[in-house]
């Protein structure tokens, strides 16, 4: 048992009519924590996709270590730079991010100086489901930020991933207890399409 499924006493399926999927920050900077999980990234997209759930992609950088406010003194200015092949989408991930899809940001909030939470209310969105890098930093802030704007938050424990396996679980046991909906790639695919197989990511 995961140490956070004793928080985790509710349980729910986003609503595809409602729902926007957010891939948070797979650049080439993140690739070492990327790729174990990059198999469930892309299959929760080509879940939501055949589910018509609208998918955008964040893409975290910095012009110079001055642009980094608190980021640049906490991580000692190593920062993602813009322009720079680190600052990219992994290959993989680019080519399913169309340009009017990629939302730029320069912290850890998806939100934060974006213009996300005024796109996602034109779109209709209530729910956004959660998947990408860092599950501690971008993902769980992105995430607690949806949640006091108002918006019903899912957060995949399978395609989310941080420097280690603590730090990933204490994030999940804080999101469970007070903030999201915990959702994989199994769960989603049943709650969307019930037992139905769909086709495997190649």
């Amino acid at each position: 048992m995961a140490g956070y499924e004793k928080y985790e006493t509710r349980k729910r399926i986003p609503d595809p009519n409602t729902s926007v999927l957010l891939v948070i920050d797979v650049q080439n900077y993140f690739a070492s924590m990327a790729k174990p999980i990059l198999h469930n990234i892309l299959t929760t997209i080509d879940l939501c996709r055949q589910s018509s759930i609208p998918v955008l992609f964040t893409r975290h950088s910095h012009k110079s270590p001055d642009d980094g406010s608190m980021l640049a003194e906490w991580w000692n200015n190593d920062l993602v730079i813009d322009g720079t092949v680190e600052a990219e989408l992994m290959p993989d991930i680019r080519r399913l991010a169309g340009d009017n899809e990629v939302v730029e940001k320069k912290t850890y909030s998806a939100f934060a100086n974006t213009g996300l939470e005024d796109r996602l209310a034109a779109m209709g969105v209530k729910e956004v489901i959660i998947t990408g890098v860092m599950t501690n930093l971008c993902c769980e802030t992105t995430a607690r930020d949806a949640f006091v704007r108002g918006f019903r938050v899912f957060f995949s424990t399978d395609a989310t991933a941080t420097s280690n396996l603590e730090l990933h679980e204490a994030t999940l046991k804080n999101l469970a207890y007070g903030f999201a909906y915990l959702v994989d790639c199994k769960r989603l695919e049943d709650g969307f399409f019930g037992k139905q197989k769909i086709e495997s990511i190649k």
